[in-house]
């Protein structure tokens, strides 16, 4: 049967094929749990102290207003185009097919990034949680050799298990986000009550850079980190329109809610490990992170019990991040965009999922994973640079938005599948969008500066340093061949651009 959502699908000149099963909850879940919280606040806590000290709590409310911006764009586009690969397909429509093709790529490989980063945090809380899961054997800090080593051990178990999902059936992905989102939210909330009741200072503390910190603003800056690593992936919900109902009114609320979701769940736990830490100044905040502050302030038992429910919502936010970035290729294949994009592209009628891209994202994940027997210093050059690919990627959507408006060329009508008008930011788009957009640029530059101090403090590894910027350099180059390869080769793409064009045109 044929429903208001597949007609709307067809629109834009592409047949339902993925499975539209999705609710607004799991809607949400396949935000929130790409953000996951607790899994990103866990991995990249102790690094913000240490270069911050307690006044980097402050950074968090600074990034997530400037995450709220890019939201609000983005809550605005998935209204009007309610399909996978979302930011391929916003920038290919406010830009142009070359322009939208990067946008797609460097977010696709900066997604497979994150993958391995997520399943990397798996380190910051198992062996803490029992001594066994140390399994290499040595010391379990992630910026040693043996617990970098140990951390791709764990890493690479989960990429397979996670893999193994994203090929099954997309009512069991979404169980599974869903009672991993439930779990998260609850044992957020947990964590947050029990810190907050086991304070041993006040506030007034995260005033305060920490000993060693430097001064004030490039604590802030490289403090920062944190903050702009947690609250990333909020578009995940546009990812998964396909195969939600109502897309255009569920998706744009869903993106918004997640992000708002996390971001005070978040602030709060920064807050609470701040202020229950038993010692600011004795260097384990800086090296343990929140485990130390967990076992050492609510006792072993809650501690564990708490840290157990970590190891889910790690578990689930790799497998949220892995399914969109796999919608991003499936998206970009059917569009005949990349090589071997008739495989890629292939859906499983039976399950609804896309299996091909599902083992290239594992792949690659672990690919990544393996820089971690190279060196510990690649656990925080994986980190970073997955961030920095993101945030350039979400510039290249607000970017041509903001001429589209200045334009005057955004449509701002329409309504959604209940004739409800469309989620629009109406006369405050304008600076809204530019706010975005300079907030995303600059943020991007923060993050990929070559800092020493950073990227590698032994010394001697310059390619540590330069990792982002290489890593990008070589993203671009490659994809660059890739596009040149597939221009030359490919049929026709999917979707012409007079289809595209009236489709926007309807809305």
């Amino acid at each position: 049967m044929t429903t208001t959502d597949d007609r709307s699908l067809g629109e834009f000149g592409y047949r339902q094929e993925l499975h539209r099963s999705l609710g607004r909850y799991a809607s949400f879940a396949a935000g929130f749990s790409f953000i996951s919280v607790l899994t990103t606040v866990f991995q990249f806590f102790a690094f913000g102290y240490a270069f911050g000290g307690p006044v980097f709590f402050w950074t968090w409310p600074a990034v997530l207003v400037g995450q709220v911006l890019v939201a609000a764009c983005f809550a605005e586009l998935a209204a009007r185009y309610p399909l996978s690969g979302a930011v391929y397909q916003w920038s290919s429509r406010l830009s142009n097919a070359a322009f939208g093709w990067f946008a797609g790529w460097i977010m696709v490989i900066g997604q497979v990034v994150v993958v391995a980063a997520a399943a990397l945090a798996l380190q910051m809380v198992m062996p803490p949680l029992w001594s066994g899961f140390q399994l290499v054997g040595g010391d379990p800090s992630p910026t040693s050799a043996t617990g970098a080593a140990n951390a791709a051990v764990l890493g690479l178990v989960l990429l397979a298990l996670t893999t193994l999902v994203n090929m099954v059936d997309n009512r069991v992905m979404s169980v599974i986000n869903r009672v991993g989102v439930t779990a998260e939210i609850i044992g957020a909330c947990l964590i947050v009550v029990l810190l907050l009741t086991h304070s041993r200072r006040s506030p007034g503390i995260t005033f305060h850079t920490g000993p060693g910190t430097g001064g004030l603003l490039g604590a802030l800056l490289v403090g920062s980190f944190t903050a702009a690593y947690v609250m990333i992936g909020f578009d995940s919900a546009g990812e998964m329109s396909e195969e939600t109902h109502h897309p255009r009114r569920t998706a744009p609320r869903t993106i918004l809610t997640a992000l708002g979701a996390a971001g005070l769940l978040g602030g709060l736990i920064v807050l609470g490990g701040i202020l229950a830490a038993p010692s600011l100044t004795d260097g384990r905040l800086g090296t343990d992170g929140l485990a130390y502050v967990l076992t050492s302030s609510l006792g072993d038992g809650v501690g564990r019990v708490l840290l157990a429910d970590v190891v889910v919502a790690i578990a689930v936010a790799t497998l949220a991040i892995q399914t969109a970035a796999c919608r991003m290729l499936f998206s970009m294949a059917r569009d005949g965009q990349l090589p071997f994009a008739g495989r890629l592209a292939r859906v499983n009628p039976r399950t609804g999922m896309p299996g091909a891209p599902a083992v290239v994202v594992g792949v690659l994940a672990a690919a990544v994973l393996l820089l971690d027997f190279v060196s510990p210093e690649a656990f925080l050059a994986i980190g970073t640079t997955c961030i920095v690919m993101l945030y350039l990627a979400y510039a290249m959507v607000t970017g041509p938005l903001l001429v589209r408006r200045l334009r005057g060329e955004f449509p701002a009508g329409g309504t959604d599948e209940t004739g409800t008008p469309l989620f629009s930011l109406g006369r405050r788009g304008v600076p809204v969008n530019a706010l975005a957009l300079l907030y995303g640029l600059v943020m991007t530059v923060n993050l990929a500066w070559p800092r020493a101090a950073v990227y590698d403090p032994p010394g001697g590894h310059w390619y540590f340093r330069w990792f982002t910027v290489l890593f990008l350099v070589a993203t671009l180059a490659v994809g660059a061949v890739c596009r040149a390869y597939r221009t030359r080769t490919a049929a026709p793409a999917a979707v012409p651009e007079a289809a595209v064009q009236e489709a926007a045109a309807r809305i």
